[in-house]
Order: C-alpha cells, then sequence, then structure tokens
C-alpha cells in the first residue's frame, strides 16, 4: 500500500510518501512545499494546491494522512493552516484518494507511544522505524513522513489492512450498544 502523510501549512506544506508491503517500509519520497509570504493568500493556496495535485498524481497513493487542526495561540495562523488544509483534502478527494486525519496526540502516541514526546524524540523515531542515515529535514518533512507512518500502523493494528472501500455497512441489534472486537469480526463475515 502506498500512503502520502502530510503535514499542512501556508508558509511550509510538510509531505512524505511511503509504500508498505509484508511488515517492510520504503520511502518513496518527501520534501516540502514552500510558498512566499509576501504573495496574497489566495496565490498561496493555488501553489499548495496545484504542488499537492502533482504530488497526488505523480505517486498515486492509496490514502492520505494528514494532520488534523489544533489549538494555536494566534487565530490568524489557525485559520491559514485551515485554508491550505481545506485546499490539501480538495486535491485528495479529486484523485479518489482516501483520506484520514490524525491529531499531533495520535501522531505523538503512534510513533513512540507516549503523548509529551518532544519533536526530536518523533523525528528520531521516525528515522529508526525507516531505517533512515539521517533525521529528515526539514521539520515539515519529518512530521509528514510520522503522519504517514502513524497512518499505515493505525490501518494495519490487530485485525489486518483495512481498506474503506472494502468495508461492509454493519448494523447492530437494537438491544446491543457494545460489541467485543471478536463479536465484530464475526458479524464482518456474515
Amino acid at each position: 500500500m502506498r500512503v502520502v502523510g502530510i503535514d499542512p501549512g501556508t508558509a511550509i506544506v510538510g509531505y512524505g510518501v511511503i509504500d508498505y508491503d509484508k511488515n517492510k517500509y520504503e520511502v518513496i519520497d518527501y520534501g516540502v512545499i514552500l510558498t512566499d509570504k509576501n504573495l496574497e493568500m489566495e496565490e498561496r493556496l493555488e501553489i499548495v494546491y496545484n504542488e499537492m495535485n502533482n504530488i497526488l498524481k505523480k505517486y498515486k497513493p492509496e490514502s492520505m494522512a494528514i494532520e488534523d487542526l489544533f489549538y494555536f495561540k494566534n487565530n490568524k495562523t489557525v485559520i491559514s493552516v485551515a485554508q491550505a488544509r481545506g485546499v490539501i483534502l480538495l486535491a485528495g478527494k479529486q484523485n479518489n484518494i482516501e483520506m484520514a486525519s490524525y491529531t499531533p496526540l495520535q501522531v505523538k502516541m503512534g510513533i513512540t507511544g507516549y503523548g509529551r514526546a518532544e519533536k526530536k524524540q518523533i523525528q528520531q523515531m521516525v528515522q529508526r522505524i525507516l531505517k533512515l542515515k539521517e533525521i529528515p529535514k526539514p521539520d515539515d518533512a519529518a512530521d509528514a513522513l510520522a503522519i504517514c507512518l502513524t497512518h499505515i500502523n493505525t490501518l494495519t493494528s490487530q485485525i489486518g489492512v483495512v481498506s474503506t472501500k472494502s468495508l461492509k455497512s454493519v448494523s447492530l441489534p437494537s438491544n446491543v450498544n457494545k460489541l467485543s472486537l471478536e463479536e465484530y469480526r464475526k458479524m464482518l463475515k456474515k
């Protein structure tokens, strides 16, 4: 499976592309999309959209994992990042790519198992997991690879690889509001 991870922003968008097959990771590419702060926001968003669209067309990932917005002290920052995230999601939708969002806490937990991990710890784990000679630079690209790994690990944990295209709709009996994993698996086999 091929996954692209995205660390959204307006000045810098980090991206990472990883292939995962038979418990092995292969880094295909990583980097950043840059926009000039002197450009109007519409122009910056157009650059982000066009570059993201090019990346998606070039690598043809099966799914996209993108960092979810979290609290910013500066409202102007959160609005611009939300706009960039929106055009990135649009590019993903227009390329028929399955998408998932992860909070920074989920990424920290997914990579280090510790929700208060420092950025450097996450970067070191990304380097170790992907068997890279050095920590990916810039930081936004390393973050994108971490998001990518979190998504792959989420998809492959416990029940194996699950594609949302292959999921069945399952209805619970009206008197049931909780299922064990084993009961859920049995329902899926029906």
